[in-house]
């Protein structure tokens, strides 16, 4: 498994857990990409605190995912999303933490 897809698995796992879920997904790749698209180039070369319009799109992405099936919807187009991108897996771990959105789960690749 490459890097930057452990990465964007990570990301994924980590914005999957911060809402209770609800029945119907109505989250589009397109919405996870606005979101997140902020971070980029802090996940691929960053370092320090991730940038406040990046934090926001973390922010507004983990209010989003409000279903089971949104945060799969939002997991899975970020695994494709993967495929494009050298994320440093280091920093898509941290980016929660880092952007103030605390998790009641450890961030890890095997989710």
């Amino acid at each position: 498994m490459s890097s930057s897809s452990l990465a964007i698995r990570l990301l994924a796992a980590a914005i999957a857990v911060v809402l209770l879920a609800a029945p119907a997904a109505t989250i589009t790749c397109g919405d996870v990409m606005k979101d997140l698209m902020p971070c980029i180039n802090y996940l691929t070369s960053g370092s320090g605190a991730p940038p406040s319009n990046c934090c926001a799109g973390v922010s507004s992405l983990a209010s989003a995912a409000t279903s089971t099936a949104d945060k799969q919807a939002a997991c899975a187009c970020l695994k494709n999303a993967a495929k494009n991108i050298n994320v440093k897996p280091e920093l898509a771990k941290s980016l929660p933490g880092n952007c103030g959105i605390s998790l009641s789960i450890s961030v890890s690749p095997k989710y």
